[in-house]
């Protein structure tokens, strides 16, 4: 069971690292090229609309739909069925974000307004405005990106839709790297490429839903019973994503009130904690969803069980160590790829000090991936939404009745307690999640969870040990070069990884242990 699901994710695990590399890359680029002036707020305010909207009706609440019930469908119809869902959905789903891509377009100067009311005093309103009627159809694009890449996940295929956001930064990439430098508006050539590069993951993935004999012209077909139960499950998960999005504009609106920089700072210290998260639980995720749409749809509610186990032993044994890293070595991290020229000693402080505070919080957001989908695969959409809620309400609350008053009262990084906010509320989801599954007994634990977590536990003391003891003062990371802190930092992760391993072996754990999992 779990040497297929392993391989799958290691694959899907490496298309996702190179997309946050090429990202990292695309960052620093635009960066370069955009400044920190009006051209950089207007590109970045017009990037940020459609994925908001992305969130809700692409990746997120489409994904988790669509794919058990194109699961359900491959494993229980013929083929010809299959392909016909495919055409609804894309020709039903597509018109309608089509219709609402249009609509942004033609209403832009009002979104900007009602988004960004503060550009309206210079220049940056036009600005937005003629960015945005490039940048809003990329809700379209992204959104059949997504449609196409459930249809090669519920047939295993795995690493070209995970590879698809490389697609889009490389077009950034060249945008940035040659065409936008020579521009009279470099913001607006970006903009174009992210209409570019939207296009692109999609004719990206069209070979591999062709190869499976799934490809047809797209047909309205609002009334086919696939279509109308994939809407009704999208509708709690677009709640619940929506109650993710108005947590995180809340807190912006929060980080706002404290000192200058506390948004940046958290901003490059929550990049950062994406890498383990997007490379490995977000890839987990992604890849048992389709394994337990199928055990469910069989009724082999014991695979279902062993196969979240399995996600859930290998989300504690990889991802402990990256949160105790990020923990223990936080600045040398963060002066390694962000700290150079104007970002100073102070920022790589502050910014070291959210990254500690969010290390708590990553192996909860990680079992959320791991643990949604035990819920999604069996078609329940209703109670993660309940429990995003929840956890929204309970991060607000720290917010507003700790955060704010601490901040009045002159605590020193403020900043810190909004990531820490946020990591107790991940606390909160994952508990929840937790109790629901094991409540109904669909999820039961395997044998030896207790001598697993001691082992991670001993093994991650020791490596954290290790990476304190190299990190040393913040202060000297500030005087090396580029190639002495790439040495120093890489070679002291390198190190902190094979002793943590080391140290796991030799206290009897095995490979095997995460190939298969024991009854």
């Amino acid at each position: 069971m779990s040497r297929p699901l392993l391989k799958s994710t290691g694959s899907t695990g490496a298309a996702t690292l190179l997309s946050r590399i090429t990202g990292l890359v695309r960052d620093a680029l635009m960066a370069q090229i955009l400044g920190g002036g009006a051209a950089s707020d207007a590109f970045f305010a017009a990037f940020k609309i459609p994925n908001f909207m992305r969130r809700l009706f692409a990746e997120g609440a489409f994904s988790q739909a669509f794919v058990p019930v194109i699961t359900e469908y491959r494993t229980q119809r013929p083929r010809h069925e299959v392909r016909e869902l495919v055409a609804g959905v894309a020709g039903t789903h597509g018109a309608v974000l089509l219709a609402l891509s249009a609509l942004g377009v033609l209403v832009a100067p009002v979104i900007i307004l009602l988004y960004a009311p503060g550009f309206t005093a210079d220049s940056r309103y036009e600005l937005t405005v003629q960015m945005l009627r490039w940048t809003f159809p990329f809700l379209f694009f992204i959104s059949m990106t997504s449609l196409l890449a459930g249809v090669l996940n519920s047939y295993g295929r795995f690493f070209v839709p995970a590879f698809a956001q490389v697609v889009m930064n490389l077009v950034l990439i060249g945008a940035a790297a040659w065409f936008a430098p020579g521009s009279d508006n470099p913001g607006l050539v970006m903009a174009m490429a992210v209409f570019i590069s939207g296009a692109a993951q999609v004719l990206f993935q069209l070979p591999g839903v062709a190869r499976l004999g799934l490809l047809s012209w797209p047909r309205w077909k609002p009334r086919m019973e696939g279509v109308v139960r994939i809407a009704k499950l999208m509708v709690p998960g677009i709640v619940g994503s929506s109650a993710a999005q108005i947590s995180l504009l809340l807190d912006t609106v929060i980080v706002s009130l404290l000192v200058e920089g506390s948004l940046t700072w958290l901003y490059y210290a929550d990049r950062l904690m994406e890498f383990p998260l997007g490379v490995f639980s977000i890839a987990l995720g992604t890849v048992i969803l389709p394994a337990l749409s199928a055990n469910h749809a069989t009724r082999s509610m014991e695979q279902f069980s062993a196969t979240i186990d399995w996600a859930l032993r290998l989300v504690v044994v990889l991802v402990t160590p990256a949160a105790v890293g990020m923990l223990c070595f936080a600045v040398p991290m963060v002066a390694l790829i962000y700290g150079y020229r104007e970002f100073d000693l102070e920022d790589i402080e502050h910014t070291s000090y959210a990254l500690m505070a969010y290390s708590w919080g990553l192996v909860a957001f990680s079992l959320v991936k791991v643990l949604v989908p035990g819920y999604y695969a069996r078609q329940d959409t209703k109670r993660p939404m309940r429990i995003a809620i929840t956890a929204m309400v309970v991060t607000m609350a720290i917010n507003v009745l700790v955060v704010l008053p601490a901040a009045k009262l002159g605590f020193p990084q403020p900043h810190v307690l909004i990531a820490t906010a946020t990591c107790v509320g991940g606390l909160v989801n994952t508990l929840l999640l937790w109790r629901g599954l094991t409540g109904e007994g669909v999820l039961v634990l395997s044998r030896g969870w207790k001598v697993l977590l001691l082992r991670v536990l001993l093994a991650s003391a020791a490596m954290g040990a290790l990476l304190v003891w190299l990190a040393g003062d913040a202060g000297r990371w500030t005087t090396m070069s580029f190639v002495e802190r790439l040495w120093r930092c890489g070679g002291g992760i390198v190190g902190a990884a094979i002793l943590y391993f080391v140290v796991l072996a030799l206290l009897g754990m095995r490979p095997g242990h995460l190939r298969t999992v024991p009854r």
